[in-house]
């Protein structure tokens, strides 16, 4: 089935888990699209079968606490950054729930996270000003650029380029195999002094991105000249809450959650809002997917709920 206007406006909430005692802070579906693995402030690691659509396995991060939880290559491991005690990410074996590697050098909390879409490359992003680049089988950072404020940052989907959100003003392209060289691209955004940057990401076919921020705008730039195509507002985030914005796998729609739960969506090529959806949720949205596999997405506030379309196509 392919995702139009009236089939995301069909979209309704098959199931809701309450297995979190505090916010949902980050989660990420498996490259197969059969499970979605969470991270919440209450510690917990909580993996998710999609299909069956039940929770699974509950693991605990109690000592570091757990946030921007990523799946690596492997449907069984993942990378996660702590929001306790340190700033060194970790590589965890969901198997045994044993830790594969540990990857200290930042000095102060990581707020990007993003793993390569090919290999065992990923990338962090620090409050220490700094973009680290790791590879899974070395505990070794293999390469550090000093920035001028706090990061964002991105993989393209063919893994070849990475783009870093500076100081909520500058996206940088770097190609990965000469990032030592500095940025092959800058784009200078104007400043929002009401907000600053907090996510950023590519669509699917790799010629847009998306930044979003806490305040109550996105941006959606031409990741090849580095254009404003479109901002996107009219969704309640007053208190600055971080809010996870995100392309549908086609790349032709925008979704972000809100703080009233409802979810808003648009067309990403026209701009064109295209269906405001009550998600039901009790607090803000923080955090919100689409499936890369199957017609559902997930959305997350203490609990995660997962939508279905229950469009029924006209004969």
């Amino acid at each position: 089935m392919k995702l139009t206007d009236n089939v995301l406006r069909s979209f309704r909430v098959a199931k809701v888990f309450r297995e979190n005692s505090d916010k949902i802070n980050c989660f990420d579906f498996s490259s197969n699209g059969e499970t979605v693995i969470s991270s919440s402030d209450d510690d917990s690691i909580v993996l998710y079968d999609c299909q069956e659509g039940k929770p699974k396995r509950t693991l605990y991060s109690k000592k570091y606490g757990v946030d921007l939880i990523r799946y690596t290559h492997a449907a069984n491991t993942v990378v996660y950054s702590s929001n306790k005690i340190d700033d060194t990410i970790r590589y965890l074996s969901l198997h045994d729930n044993k830790y594969i590697r540990y990857f200290p050098g930042h000095s102060k909390r990581v707020v990007a996270l993003s793993m390569s879409p090919v290999d065992d490359t990923f990338i962090s992003g620090s409050l220490d000003k700094t973009i680290r680049l790791w590879d899974l089988r070395s505990p070794n950072c293999q390469g550090l650029m000093h920035l001028q404020g706090k990061p964002v940052c991105s993989f393209d989907p063919e893994g070849l380029i990475f783009a870093a959100g500076v100081n909520s003003e500058m996206v940088k392209l770097y190609d990965l195999r000469s990032f030592d060289k500095g940025p092959f691209a800058t784009f200078k955004l104007q400043y929002e002094r009401t907000c600053e940057w907090t996510g950023l990401k590519f669509s699917n076919d790799g010629k847009l991105i998306l930044v979003s921020t806490n305040g109550g705008t996105l941006r959606v730039l031409d990741a090849f000249k580095g254009a404003v195509l479109h901002s996107f507002g009219g969704y309640n985030n007053s208190k600055g809450v971080i809010l996870e914005a995100s392309f549908t796998p086609d790349s032709q729609f925008i979704m972000i959650g809100s703080e009233d739960g409802k979810i808003h969506v648009w067309n990403a090529e026209s701009g064109m809002k295209v269906a405001l959806l009550d998600g039901k949720h009790t607090g803000p949205v923080t955090c919100l997917q689409f499936n890369p596999k199957f017609m559902t997405f997930a959305s997350a506030c203490s609990n995660m709920w997962i939508h279905c379309s229950e469009w029924v196509p006209s004969e």
